[in-house]
């Protein structure tokens, strides 16, 4: 074949290509140089209950869709594949289905994949504007597979009794349909996923998904913003942004729950903030935190900062209920296994809420004195200026922000979970509860903190990684 055969052939090749990517979306789906990573994240995890908490217009209905006919056909590409597969696309209502996650479906479905549907209303030859009961999918295994759409106002009893290989959510469900629909992908341990905007507040979701309270190892979620779409324009974002209230932007931009006045800290990202435990460097240690506490939790957090001035929480203490001495010993079994460093008299030194310096007519001690008889000295005067300690925990959690960052390791559970659950009452006042965390957070970022001094000496294994991320960073741009 000569050489211009050869490229008529390549021009013929890519027009046919073209031809069907413009009228199969599914071929096209984060198939070029702009992908939407958070969907691919969602597509890519083995867990068995996935969860995208996005704002409107940020991808998330798109790979819920997606989801659904990948398994449907058999030619999902991180999933064991098989023939004869049956789930269900729950939605809010009929004309919910019909309008968002039906349309969704018929957008990414090509015609020739389909065996049959089966309408409630309308007609088969022109489904999409009818409500479909069932979609029959010519599966590449053989057989056929069977997606089947449901509503919630059709109450609980519809969803019972049926085997399924995966439930979509497309929307928040009641409690009951969602309890409902665990139990009918268990016997074939499917899978359960979600893609909502969370415009209810703290509901059950926000309780058994967002912060786990079961703490369920199949539980895996996904925050997605209009920032994280790439095929959502700039203008259009300022648009948007321009049309809708603060209030509401907690939920509608960035798919992050609402108490009613607001996250605190809507910039804190899981996936960015929490990272896996390492062995840090002694040159690294600052110092600990501590907010007291008897009958409420005494929180205490072990405090460290990097060459480049990020702040690293790597370990924690969280105990209510306990005396002093249950909670200087556990503080000391920490230090002892961090191996943290000591001052000349063998002694630990950590920051403390100044209402420890206080004696009371119950004790002729304060809780500051208990501390330094039992090898831990406290230091009382930190600046509790609530605003002002809020706005520097947030310079920190900002990414590109001038200075250093911060990172929590991630068994430090108690702290992570108050992140997420710390809300803003009136003024410029946090709701005053389950906060014994973010209290002696501010206290050590309000010390300012600073990176070491000297030369840097890492072990070789550390200083090889350090250099291979900054190279990775320079190569991508960061």
């Amino acid at each position: 074949m000569q050489r211009e055969e050869i490229i008529l052939r390549i021009a013929e090749i890519e027009a046919e290509l073209k031809k069907r990517r413009g009228g199969d979306r599914l071929s096209a789906y984060n198939a070029g140089s702009k992908k939407h990573k958070k969907q691919m994240a969602f597509h890519r995890s083995k867990k068995r209950n996935r969860w995208v908490f996005g704002g409107n217009r940020s991808g998330k209905t798109e790979c819920g869709a997606v989801e659904c006919v990948w398994l449907l056909r058999g030619i999902h590409p991180y999933r064991k594949n098989r023939k004869d597969v049956f789930g269900w696309c729950v939605s809010l209502s009929q004309q919910v289905q019909r309008d968002v996650a039906q349309a969704k479906i018929l957008q990414y479905l090509p015609r020739r994949w389909i065996a049959d549907i089966v309408m409630l209303s309308g007609r088969k030859d022109s489904p999409a504007g009818g409500v479909i009961d069932q979609i029959k999918i010519k599966n590449v295994f053989g057989g056929i597979s069977t997606l089947g759409f449901k509503s919630c106002d059709q109450g609980r009893e519809k969803f019972q009794g049926t085997s399924l290989d995966f439930v979509w959510f497309d929307e928040e469900p009641p409690r009951d349909v969602y309890e409902e629909c665990v139990m009918r992908v268990m016997d074939k341990r499917g899978d359960i996923f979600g893609t909502m905007t969370p415009l209810k507040g703290q509901t059950f979701i926000y309780r058994e998904i967002f912060l786990n309270e079961r703490k369920n190892p199949e539980i895996w979620y996904e925050f997605m913003s209009w920032e994280d779409n790439p095929f959502l324009p700039k203008k259009e974002i300022k648009l948007l942004e321009g049309a809708l209230p603060e209030s509401s932007l907690d939920a509608r931009k960035f798919g992050k729950f609402s108490g009613g006045k607001g996250l605190v800290y809507p910039e804190f990202d899981e996936s960015v903030h929490v990272i896996k435990p390492f062995a840090v460097p002694c040159e690294w240690q600052d110092v600990i935190s501590i907010d007291p506490g008897l009958n409420n939790p005494l929180s205490a957090h072990w405090y460290c900062v990097d060459w480049d001035g990020n702040v690293y929480v790597v370990a924690e203490h969280f105990a209510a209920g306990k005396d002093i001495d249950f909670h200087a010993d556990a503080i000391k079994k920490i230090c002892a296994k961090l191996g943290w460093k000591r001052d000349a008299q063998g002694r630990v030194h950590a920051l403390i809420d100044s209402a420890a310096g206080q004696r009371t007519l119950s004790s002729p001690k304060s809780v500051a004195e208990l501390f330094a008889e039992r090898g831990i000295v406290v230091n009382t005067r930190v600046n509790k200026d609530v605003f002002a300690g809020i706005c520097a925990v947030k310079s920190y959690l900002k990414r590109d922000n001038g200075g250093g960052n911060l990172y929590i390791f991630s068994d430090c559970a108690n702290m992570i979970e108050e992140f997420k659950g710390y809300f803003w009452a009136e003024g410029d006042a946090p709701v005053k509860r389950d906060d014994h965390c973010m209290d002696e957070l501010r206290y050590y970022i309000m010390s300012r903190p600073h990176a070491p001094t000297g030369a840097r000496q890492l072990p070789p294994t550390l200083s090889d990684k350090l250099r291979r991320i900054k190279k990775l960073k320079n190569k991508k741009g960061v």
